[in-house]
């Protein structure tokens, strides 16, 4: 694959992680805390697997934002800013069932929002300086 192809896929990626964040904002206050959580780790994940997918480096079909942010070479802003994204992983699937853990909280839901909002920023930001524009994707 080109690299014309694989930065169409990584703003495939992108967008999608942009849709999920707007989806939690959107939810944020008004919705239930535990889906605003989970969209928001969506949009994390799907932003730091767009960096994989543009760098055609593999990835299993996990959750573990760190697992991925760590398949990440350096030289990433992402992977030095993000060290610990533990809380952010939770809601993958601690939001998604009933279990022995604490409900998510609307203070919660606001620091994952704030932390996916960070991590998106970040591989944003990663790729403008490659000189990819992003267009229409925000920020």
């Amino acid at each position: 694959m080109n690299e014309a192809d694989r930065w169409a896929e990584a703003r495939r990626w992108l967008t999608y992680a942009e849709e999920d964040l707007a989806a939690a904002r959107a939810l944020s206050g008004g919705g239930a805390p535990r889906h605003v959580c989970w969209l928001a780790q969506q949009a994390a994940e799907k932003a730091l697997k767009a960096v994989l997918v543009f760098l055609q480096i593999d990835f299993p079909f996990w959750h573990d934002l760190d697992a991925l942010r760590n398949l990440i070479p350096d030289g990433w802003s992402v992977k030095e800013e993000y060290p610990d994204l533990a809380e952010l992983t939770q809601w993958a699937v601690e939001s998604r069932y009933p279990g022995d853990w604490p409900e998510a909280t609307e203070a919660d839901a606001g620091a994952a929002i704030e932390q996916a909002g960070a991590v998106h920023r970040s591989v944003c930001d990663g790729f403008q300086r490659l000189g990819h524009a992003l267009g229409d994707i925000e920020t």
